[in-house]
């Protein structure tokens, strides 16, 4: 058993690529000790066979109760991990209350309902590679992925399944944006959270009086037909939850995915020849570059052992999906190298960066049918995209949880079709 003391690792409030320090970190051992952004400190598994027990064990919660230094007044005011922590939502429920707020919006994200949704997804990505073909013509043949296609097409989807009136969704990116920066101060984090619950109590008060065929209007008709189902700081909560994790993490994935693909023409060249599946890219990208690094939080509800390491009861712990994806022990020596034909692991778990156990990702489905839809419709449109920038030049989102870069610009090169 590791009790030995040890630095603590501390995490970049200003993000940079994760992979190098995962890396090191994995040669210590699954577990580590962190410092987080705002001076405290916790934990982050690591291993991915650690992480997956971790993640699926019984004593260990997600409400902030259990979270030692927030109840005991230790967490200073703008803290910018504090939403992670605090807000009202299923991501920080336990128990029956996770599974009553996980039902109230799972029939918005069935197999049939995803299903339901793709030609929406096809549409919206045919007008969106128009928009970029646009941009680039308009700015010398560079146009910003990231800003006129991969951020739109899953703000613009979970946006309609909201019902978000277009007008409030390049805002709420923003917003969110920020909520998920660490590098923020206190004041700016909370004016940002203030915010984005403003706009999204806007949202829900436009749809209280023009119900429509959305989320919102099925949640506000839960809190109205029984106050015990849903309280409006959980419907709230639950928008704020929705947004932000309904767009950032498939904006990072679609992101990641045409780097990886960029920066490795042979892959490329197997997946348009296929040799190799689209979907197979989305697996891989979410295995390689995770689109979230270190996702918060869990709290051991005892002391609990992990992988020899005992972790305080109370402690915040990371989910540390971009290290668990490239864990030698789990996937073997060439776990840092991009490879779309990768074989399956025996158990089937080919990564766990959509989660795993009660609280695994409820957008799944969604996430990966518009990424693999808008990889697709992209490469076949622009084969020769390329990016406009090397990749050590592209700077880096400002946040030690999501992992991608702020911009993506690149050249499209001759369109197809």
């Amino acid at each position: 058993m590791d009790t030995s003391p040890r630095t603590p690792h501390r995490l970049d409030p200003a993000g940079g690529c994760p992979h190098a320090d995962n890396a090191r970190l994995l040669e210590r051992g699954a577990v580590a000790a962190v410092v987080l952004p705002g001076e405290v400190e916790g934990v982050a598994v690591l291993g991915h066979e650690a992480l997956r027990d971790f993640l699926a064990h019984s004593e260990v919660a997600k409400g902030a109760a259990h979270f030692t230094a927030l109840r005991e007044g230790r967490i200073a005011p703008g803290w910018p991990l504090a939403t992670f922590a605090t807000v009202r939502g299923m991501t920080t429920a336990d128990g029956d209350d996770h599974r009553r707020l996980r039902s109230l919006v799972s029939k918005a994200f069935t197999a049939r309902r995803v299903e339901e949704l793709r030609p929406r997804v096809e549409e919206l990505t045919a007008e969106l590679l128009d928009d970029l073909d646009r941009a680039a013509g308009r700015d010398g043949g560079v146009a910003d992925l990231r800003r006129h296609f991969a951020m739109p097409l899953p703000m613009g989807v979970i946006g309609e399944l909201l019902g978000v009136d277009a007008e409030h969704r390049e805002r709420l990116h923003q917003l969110s944006n920020q909520v998920v920066a660490t590098d923020i101060g206190p004041e700016k984090a909370l004016a940002a959270n203030r915010e984005l619950v403003a706009v999204l109590t806007a949202v829900a008060a436009a749809r209280g009086e023009r119900p429509g065929d959305d989320l919102t209007s099925a949640l506000i008709a839960a809190r109205d037909e029984d106050g015990g189902r849903l309280s409006q700081e959980e419907l709230i909560g639950t928008l704020v939850l929705m947004i932000i994790a309904g767009h950032e993490t498939t904006l990072n994935l679609l992101t990641n995915a045409v780097r990886a693909l960029c920066g490795h023409r042979d892959q490329l060249r197997m997946v348009l020849e296929g040799e190799a599946s689209w979907a197979d890219v989305v697996e891989e990208t979410l295995r390689w570059d995770a689109p979230v690094s270190y996702f918060p939080f869990r709290y051991p509800v005892r002391d609990l052992t992990v992988d020899g390491t005992v972790i305080p009861r109370g402690t915040p712990v990371l989910a540390g999906y971009s290290a668990a994806g490239r864990d030698p022990a789990a996937h073997g020596p060439d776990a840092d190298r991009f490879d779309v034909t990768r074989p399956a692991r025996p158990d089937a778990v080919r990564h766990l960066s959509l989660g795993h156990g009660a609280h695994y990702c409820l957008g799944a489905p969604l996430a990966r049918m518009e990424a693999t839809i808008a990889l697709e419709r992209l490469f076949a449109r622009f084969p020769d995209l390329e990016p406009a920038l090397p990749e050590s030049a592209l700077v880096r989102h400002s946040s030690c949880v999501g992992n991608s870069v702020r911009a993506l610009p690149v050249r499209l090169g001759a369109a197809r079709g």
